[in-house]
């Protein structure tokens, strides 16, 4: 699993440097980042400290053209995020876009999110299609979203999105004998200031099942948030996205290190400049 130049993979303590010319994420022990192409100019990428990165799926209008991904591959490890069940990326059917995608750029196979498949193709079978891309593309790593017996069973780099418990899953895995590689989504705020954590990632938390559950009827899912709300998206910031001073998120990426997890994909909720300036 590619790591960041400025690291040592055999010590999470040596995961981060003694220089903060490497960028914030590497310098908090981040693997890679995560870039969703209708929120970010993707040329910019280019210009991080980063040896991964890897797209995000928009939907079919906002898919990076080949010469985007191949100047991004130029700089880092690119992986793109390629749904099995959406029109030109289906293994089974239409994958046309698939031809796009540039030989020196990487996969990340998921089921897809509904908010962008038609009803036709959230009603295909995600098994044999995750069967076969992974078949076709055996370095590609599989999105384990509402489908973890599926990406389980194929073998490939389990890609999971943090949640409150995926230390302790992870060490179960590991417990049992699992010895593949496994990969991290979370969305990752450099800053301990309450009203810019929940400007940046409350809407994402308020939309986990167990946050939504225990959230009032009503609320906001930013900094106009006040009472129980505000109390509940705060919480959950911690459990489902990585937020705090630089020395808080190092903590929590070395425990996600150390519980058994090869690469922490960071999204930069608060947008490049972030990591830029």
């Amino acid at each position: 699993m590619t790591t960041p130049d400025t690291t040592q993979p055999d010590s999470t303590a040596q995961r981060t440097t003694e220089t903060s010319a490497v960028g914030p994420f590497p310098r908090v022990g981040i693997d890679a980042v995560a870039l969703k192409p209708t929120e970010v100019d993707l040329a910019r990428a280019t210009e991080l400290t980063a040896s991964t990165l890897v797209v995000d799926y928009e939907g079919r209008e906002a898919f990076p053209e080949a010469d985007t991904l191949r100047a991004l591959a130029e700089t880092a490890d690119v992986r793109v995020t390629t749904p099995v069940r959406a029109d030109g990326l289906d293994p089974l059917g239409d994958d046309s876009l698939s031809d796009s995608i540039p030989e020196a750029v990487g996969r990340v196979l998921v089921a897809g999110h509904g908010a962008y498949l038609t009803e036709e193709e959230s009603q295909r079978a995600v098994a044999p299609r995750l069967g076969e891309a992974s078949d076709r593309d055996p370095d590609a790593w599989v999105g384990t979203e509402g489908v973890e017996r599926v990406a389980l069973a194929t073998g490939a780099t389990q890609f999971e999105l943090l949640s409150r418990s995926t230390e302790r899953d992870v060490r179960g895995l590991r417990a049992a004998g699992f010895d593949g590689e496994l990969a991290v989504y979370a969305p990752t705020v450099l800053s301990d200031d309450e009203d810019a954590i929940l400007d940046a990632v409350g809407a994402y938390v308020s939309r986990r099942a167990p946050v939504r559950r225990a959230l009032p009827d009503e609320y906001e899912a930013d900094s106009a948030a006040t009472g129980r709300a505000r109390e509940v998206l705060l919480a959950a910031s911690t459990d489902f996205a990585i937020v705090g001073d630089e020395e808080t998120v190092r903590g929590r990426v070395e425990g996600l290190h150390g519980a058994g997890v090869d690469t922490v994909v960071g999204y930069p909720a608060r947008g490049l400049d972030e990591l830029l300036d």
